[in-house]
Formats: structure tokens, C-alpha cells, sequence
């Protein structure tokens, strides 16, 4: 490192110390960090919370005691980060051909700034206050790809393997694995052909509904589509070490390449600086989709979670930009798709399936909480009769336009009869069915002051950044 490079450092030190002094004591900023896994909603969860910050009817936990006098969107904080496109994705759920917008495939930010009544016993004399909220949109497959920087590319490979014979396209690649020498020379055709059924294999199981499907880059490439970087799958152990210039050996040193050009930049830029976190599940479709899928999902869950370094910052580490999330909210999403007498049934099943992943977090010193919402309502409660009885099911209309009625099955008050057999490894649910629908955004017509229609976001809201306010 030469003494420019150093004095550049230095002043980049001061110049953030000097920013987090400023933010701190007069206009604090909270950093939100939003992800989630397959198609568990992030951007209709952006969109929604954004349209329901600005016009806060809908809102009652979070506005009960009156703070917010005043929400607004303010220009890009970043210059680097494209900004979070919420006009469009809010025309494209409220407007008059709704429909769901295209999801998250790379870092985008938004900031909203909140005019807020101070507390305490000086509020008289210090008035308003500025309080920012820059929204950080970031592809769940990332955030695995931070469980990565522990491990070596051994160590890797053999968990990868070992998952492989159960997950869908896995016994495809296993079968092209077979006819592989680890310690055969290095060829760019022989590397680009175990990539591409290996991603293979990453895209089915994520279509199969199972969460655990990184490297991320691999599902999301960007500018670095077929790049060496993105070229490696993982080998098995060879008998004596893989020699110079082997396919093992260039495996493992893209693995590596990875891990420092891709990961490491991703969460210095980005993730370290995360205060708050919530993290978005699709349990219902983990769910439908069985054991192993769920199985995954926990596994997933609680292996991501060392990334997030949680616990409380101390106010003097805070300055010092020694960021620790503070705060993580677990979501399942679709609440809309039960009926409510089933809500709380999928928050339990929501905490349990986390309890691995928030007694880490708790045990760190990070405030945790599992929810059920829905972002955006699509449906209303209806009964069906059903040989005799009321079967307590949701209406809506599916993306063909059909309007349905929906009973997907009931979920159980023991989250143990669905944990249990995902961890034992069980291929079926023995005695019950689970069916889910994919329904299109209902019809919505906006009153002054009110955001779109949801299923307990405000409560959500109220632990993110309720504090803060």
C-alpha cells in the first residue's frame, strides 16, 4: 500500500466520521436493509411500505402516539446506487391494469425523511426534528452468499454434495459429476460445463421452492455473466491432492475469486452499514412445497444469520461507523392468502421454524421479532360449505382473471408436526395437503390519506423504526 493510497483511507475515515457525527446528532439516519428469499415479496413490501409511510390511515400502530407530523421522498442519498423505482412499481399495483412488478435483480436505495415531534422534557424548546429512512433493496440470493466467507472451498463442496441427491436437478448434476477427475488439467470448456449444470440445478430447486440456492450470482449474474468468477461448481474430495494447473485446483481458486471480488465488496459497501433488517420468507409456498423445502428454508435462516453481526451499537461505536443491526424482523408473507382465524397459527409456525436463527440473534443482543403479514391485501375472508360444514377460505382473482374461492388446508397449532418431519427428511406431508394460488393485486381504490390495503405492516413498521421516531 503506497502513502497516497494510505492518505486516501485516512481521509475517507474522517470524512465518514464526520457524516455519522452530523447524522447522529441532528439529522439521524436508519438504514433499513430489506431482503428476503424466492419470491417472498421485497418489492411489493417496499412499495407498500413506502405508500403507506407517506399516507399513514392505515397505519395505526405506528402513528398512535403521534409523532410523524410530516413524510416525504427526498432525492437519491447515494450517487452510486440506483434509486428504488417506486412510482412504477406503485402504478403497477394500484393502477387500473394491476399487476405484480418485476422483483429484485440487483442494490437499489430509496430515502423517505420523516418531520417528527421530539419527547421528553426539553420537546418544548427543541420542536421539530428530521429523521431519515434510506431503504436499502438488496436479492435475497446475496444475502446467502455471506455464509460463503467462512468456509473454504472443501468445506463447501462437501455440504453442497451432501444436499445434492435430494434437491431437484441434483441427481442431473451428480450424474455429470461422475465422469469427472478433480485432478484432470484445467480446461475453460470442462469448467464452463459443470457451471452450467450446476446452475441448472440452482434454478430448478429454486422453482421447486427450496431457498438455499446460492452462489447467488449464479441465479442473478448481471455484468458478470460467464465470467471466470462465476465459473466453478463444487468437486468431490480426491484421493491425493488436486496438482497444478487441475481442474480441482482452478475450482477452487474461482471459489476463492468469489468469495474476495463478489461477496467481500458486497458487504462492505452495502450490508455492514445495515441498522435495521427485515428478512422476508415465503413460508406458505415452503410449505406446499414439502418437507425438504421447508427443511431448507430453516436451514437457510439460520445460516445466513451470522451475517448479520447483530447486537446493540454502543453510541460511541455507532459514531465510529461500527455498525451492528440492531433490530431484525422476520416475515412471512401472504397472510392474505389464510383466513385470519389462521394467522396466528402461521407466526407460530414462523417463530418456530426461526428459533435456531433468533436465539443467535437474541443471545447477541438484537431485539427479534416473527410476524405474519401480507404487504398488499389481494383477497377477502369468505365460508365454503364443505360436506356440511363452514370452511374458512379467502376470494380473490387469479392473474387469468378468474375469481376463486380458496380453503389451502389448515394449518396445525403444533408447529411441531410440520417441523418434525422436514427435519427427519421426509419427502411427503403424511396426512394433510397444503394448496396455494398465486393471486394477481385486487382492484384498489385509494382514499385521500390512506395507503393500499395490508395485513399488520404497520406493526411491522412499529418495531423497524417506531423507536426512532
Amino acid at each position: 500500500m503506497g502513502i497516497s493510497d494510505l492518505a486516501d483511507g485516512i481521509t475517507r475515515r474522517v470524512e465518514s466520521l464526520g457524516d455519522s457525527v452530523t447524522q447522529s446528532l441532528f439529522e439521524p439516519v436508519i438504514r433499513l436493509g430489506v431482503t428476503g428469499l424466492s419470491r417472498a415479496g421485497k418489492t411489493v413490501f417496499i412499495t407498500s411500505l413506502v405508500a403507506n409511510l407517506l399516507d399513514r390511515g392505515r397505519m395505526p400502530a405506528l402513528t398512535q402516539r403521534g409523532r410523524i407530523h410530516a413524510a416525504f421522498l427526498q432525492s437519491q442519498p447515494d450517487d452510486t446506487i440506483p434509486r428504488f423505482p417506486y412510482e412504477a412499481h406503485l402504478d403497477a399495483l394500484t393502477g387500473p391494469s394491476a399487476h405484480w412488478p418485476t422483483g429484485t435483480s440487483s442494490v437499489s436505495q430509496l430515502r423517505l425523511s420523516f418531520r417528527v415531534q421530539t419527547s421528553g422534557i426539553l420537546s418544548g424548546l427543541r420542536g421539530m426534528r428530521t429523521v431519515h429512512l434510506d431503504i436499502v433493496d438488496y436479492p435475497g440470493e446475496w444475502l446467502l452468499d455471506l455464509g460463503l466467507m467462512d468456509k473454504n472451498y472443501r468445506t463447501w463442496s462437501d455440504a453442497v454434495l451432501a444436499h445434492l441427491p435430494n434437491r431437484p436437478g441434483g441427481a442431473a448434476f451428480l450424474e455429470h459429476l461422475g465422469r469427472i477427475d478433480p485432478a484432470q488439467p484445467h480446461t475453460q470448456q470442462a469448467a464452463e460445463d459443470l457451471a452450467r449444470h450446476f446452475t441448472d440445478h440452482l434454478h430448478q430447486a429454486k422453482e421447486a421452492g427450496f431457498s438455499d440456492c446460492s452462489p447467488g450470482r449464479f441465479l442473478l449474474p448481471g455484468e458478470m455473466a460467464g465470467s471466470p468468477v462465476l465459473t466453478f461448481a463444487p468437486l468431490p474430495e480426491s484421493r491425493s491432492p488436486a496438482p497444478r494447473g487441475s481442474l480441482g485446483r482452478e475450482m477452487e481458486r474461482r471459489f476463492d475469486a468469489y468469495k474476495r471480488e463478489v461477496v467481500k465488496p458486497f458487504f462492505r459497501d452495502h450490508f455492514a452499514r445495515i441498522d435495521r433488517q427485515v428478512v422476508l420468507a415465503d413460508v406458505l409456498s415452503a410449505i406446499h412445497a414439502g418437507p425438504a423445502a421447508l427443511d431448507d428454508l430453516r436451514r437457510a435462516m439460520a445460516d445466513i444469520l451470522a451475517a448479520f453481526r447483530p447486537g446493540r451499537t454502543s453510541w460511541l461505536g455507532h459514531l465510529l461507523g461500527s455498525h451492528r443491526v440492531e433490530r431484525i424482523l422476520f416475515v412471512a408473507t401472504k397472510a392474505d392468502h389464510l383466513h385470519h382465524t389462521q394467522h396466528a397459527r402461521l407466526s407460530a409456525i414462523t417463530t418456530a421454524l426461526l428459533r435456531e436463527a433468533r436465539d443467535r440473534a437474541d443471545f447477541a443482543g438484537a431485539d427479534t421479532q416473527a410476524l405474519s403479514i401480507a404487504a398488499l391485501r389481494t383477497t377477502t375472508e369468505t365460508m365454503l360449505p364443505h360436506d356440511g360444514q363452514e370452511l374458512a377460505a379467502v376470494r380473490g382473482t387469479l392473474a387469468d382473471g378468474r375469481n376463486v374461492a380458496l380453503y389451502p388446508g389448515e394449518l396445525p397449532q403444533d408447529p411441531a408436526q410440520l417441523l418434525a418431519p422436514a427435519r427427519a427428511g421426509q419427502q411427503h406431508w403424511l396426512n394433510d395437503d397444503y394448496d396455494i394460488m398465486t393471486f394477481a393485486p385486487a382492484s384498489v381504490s385509494l382514499t385521500p390519506g390512506d395507503g393500499p390495503p395490508h395485513i399488520r405492516l404497520d406493526r411491522a413498521a412499529e418495531f423497524l423504526i417506531g423507536d426512532k421516531l
